[in-house]
């Protein structure tokens, strides 16, 4: 869903009006009392023709006015309120998205982006508006011959002009804060058009390093929330800009970025909002391996472990879920964690105590968290460490693991009789194998492999505490070697099959 400015955060009834205002003059009288057939000219090829010749013509003087009187602004003041209402006039068309191949065959599109470089912001952010509306999701929709002109946008420099008059707008004019806003608004109207443009923004332009810099800013206003959404939005599937990103210092401005709220919670829904948008965009930079180092030298795990500690609720699930995604496949970050005593945190977590209402997901991402640490780990003394916490106390957290493992099994094993319906006969293996990992199966298959590690280490009593706990759950190993089995079997990795094959042959 499209975001729009609020109002509290620094002019954003200025863009309402603005764009009412725009609307009003390009209908040309038209409204209460009459006066609409200029307005019903503009929507048909004849009326675009002559709405672009104006434009050019008015252009071209403003062109000839400022190149004749560089040094005198007074002499090419009126060429410039002129050019200003027929770009006003052309917010029209965005009530006709059919007419845009029109837009393009009359090449316009390209005189309309270059003025995003105007020497007068007035006018830059005019265009910015106006391509705001055009490009418009709701405008677009799927509206395959308007997508035209998203295509000459990219192909005039749009994304490079747009991007190089941000970094020249003062957001403390109330007008250039709202073109800020909206030139990350036509940055997301142009990805979802052609999602091909989250790769091509950033190979073109410097929008990475700007929202960088933005999201530094301590203050948290309505334009902050925008670039970090934009921020997530262009890393969430993109391994080219995870990479670009943290070749610009990204996995360090997050970190600091996140810091600001290890002991205190947003103040608003607004501020909570952004602060997810920062912890995904760390979640999606730290999924490349090269990005993975940077945030254990930076000491992302130290600040995630901190954060924990603090047990504020909607920080507490972020953090953790951003040591998921950087101890996954990463043997660095797995033993920082347990030097930093991180292990301290993540089992009494385990045990249930964490914060009120924290839910599934935050269970998800500890299994998960555990099962990182046993595969990544190298050094004995960390493992020992990590294998110790399952002897505490009558082995209580193998009860936990087994009490986890019975409730997805149990889950997983109800999904599968549902899909043996005959109502589920049109799905093929491979769909079905999705369903029953939404169910949970990739979770179980966590749990067997962690009860392999622990099974594998023959720690005294152990093994006949899992054996005792599956049988009173009338299960037994053979339950816990088919969900290997069935994980094996799905493995791409030959080295991960044979892993796998070992803990089988082992139980």
């Amino acid at each position: 869903m499209k975001r729009r400015r609020e109002e509290e955060n620094g002019g954003g009834g200025e863009i309402d009006e603005a764009l009412l205002a725009a609307l009003e003059s390009s209908s040309s009288g038209a409204g209460a009392g009459g006066g609409g057939g200029a307005a019903v000219e503009l929507l048909d090829v004849k009326g675009v023709k002559k709405m672009v010749l104006a434009f050019e013509r008015k252009l071209r003087d403003n062109i000839e006015a400022r190149m004749k009187y560089v040094d005198q602004p007074d002499r090419f003041v009126e060429s410039e309120v002129d050019l200003d209402e027929e770009l006003k006039k052309m917010h029209a068309l965005a009530a006709s998205p059919d007419l845009y191949p029109e837009l393009v065959r009359l090449k316009v599109v390209g005189s309309i982006v270059s003025l995003l470089g105007h020497e007068n912001t007035d006018i830059s952010t005019d265009v910015v508006n106006l391509l705001n509306e055009l490009t418009d999701g709701d405008v677009i929709g799927d509206n395959e011959p308007a997508g035209l002109l998203v295509d000459e946008l990219v192909s005039s420099n749009a994304l490079e002009l747009l991007v190089q008059n941000l970094s020249r707008l003062d957001e403390a004019d109330p007008d250039e804060a709202a073109a800020v806003f909206n030139s990350l608004s036509i940055v997301e109207n142009l990805i979802e058009v052609r999602p091909a443009v989250v790769e091509l923004v950033c190979e073109r332009s410097k929008l990475l390093k700007w929202l960088l810099t933005r999201i530094k800013v301590k203050e948290f206003d309505s334009n902050k929330l925008y670039a970090s959404e934009i921020l997530a939005i262009l890393l969430q599937s993109s391994a080219a800009n995870q990479l670009r990103l943290g070749q610009l210092n990204g996995v360090d401005t997050l970190l600091q970025s996140v810091a600001l709220y290890k002991s205190r919670d947003p103040k608003s829904s607004e501020e909570e909002e952004m602060l997810e948008n920062l912890y995904d965009c760390l979640c999606s930079v730290v999924m490349h391996p090269d990005n993975k180092d940077k945030f254990v030298k930076a000491e992302g795990v130290e600040l995630m472990v901190i954060i924990m500690k603090q047990k504020k609720k909607l920080a507490y699930g972020s953090a953790l879920k951003a040591l998921d995604f950087s101890l996954t496949k990463c043997s660095d970050a797995c033993e920082r964690f347990v030097d930093v005593l991180g292990l301290k945190s993540l089992f009494p977590a385990f045990m249930g105590k964490v914060p009120k209402k924290s839910g599934e997901e935050v269970d998800e991402r500890l299994i998960s968290l555990i099962y990182s640490l046993f595969a990544g780990l190298t050094k004995d003394a960390s493992k020992e460490r990590l294998l110790s916490k399952f002897e505490e106390n009558e082995y209580e957290k193998i009860d936990r693991l087994m009490e986890f493992f019975v409730k997805y099994h149990n889950r997983v094993k109800a999904e599968s009789k549902k899909l043996d319906a005959e109502s589920f006969e049109e799905l093929d293996e491979d769909d079905k194998y999705l369903k029953r990992l939404d169910a949970g199966l990739f979770t179980l298959q966590l749990l067997a492999l962690i009860l392999a590690h622990i099974w594998l280490s023959k720690l005294p009593g152990v093994q006949s505490r899992i054996d005792l706990l599956l049988k009173q759950q009338r299960l037994s190993r053979e339950d816990v070697k088919s969900v290997l089995q069935e994980y094996r079997d799905n493995v791409d990795d030959e080295g991960g099959k044979a892993s796998v094959e070992a803990f089988i042959s082992a139980m």
